[in-house]
């Protein structure tokens, strides 16, 4: 045998300007690393045990804001910069696990519209686009 076989998961990943596209991606750091563009950071702003995987230094390297994230109440929490994944962390397991089909589809539907962001003196605001085509440029 030439080398382990790596465990993959079933993630959503959510790019700067693009829709969200349904992937699996290998368990490794390095390959969660390849993902975001550098070290990660997990977050857990949602009601259940998904996550969000970033990239830890996405704001101080100025990376393209790319998804807002909301509180129950609709108040906006955080902005997310560069390119990220959601996956199932629960906090009974030490590894991330694949999205049920129940959390892909939940997530697909918040984060389905790509954000522009704009600073105004009333504090920063958030607009959803429609991009003309889900084409790499």
């Amino acid at each position: 045998m030439k080398g382990k076989v790596r465990d993959k998961i079933k993630v959503l990943i959510v790019k700067p300007g693009k829709r969200p596209q349904v992937q699996e991606i290998g368990t490794d750091l390095k390959d969660m690393q390849a993902v975001v563009g550098g070290y990660i950071q997990e977050y857990q702003p949602f009601d259940d045990e998904a996550a969000i995987i970033c990239n830890e230094e996405g704001k101080l390297r100025g990376l393209t804001l790319n998804r807002a994230v909301y509180a129950a109440n609709g108040n906006l929490t955080d902005i997310v910069a560069g390119t990220f994944f959601i996956c199932n962390a629960p906090i009974t397991s030490e590894t991330f696990q694949s999205l049920s089909r129940e959390q892909l589809e939940k997530y697909e539907k918040m984060f389905y519209a790509p954000e522009r962001f704009y600073q105004t003196e009333n504090g920063i605001k958030v607009q959803k686009i429609n991009p003309q085509r889900d084409t790499e440029r």
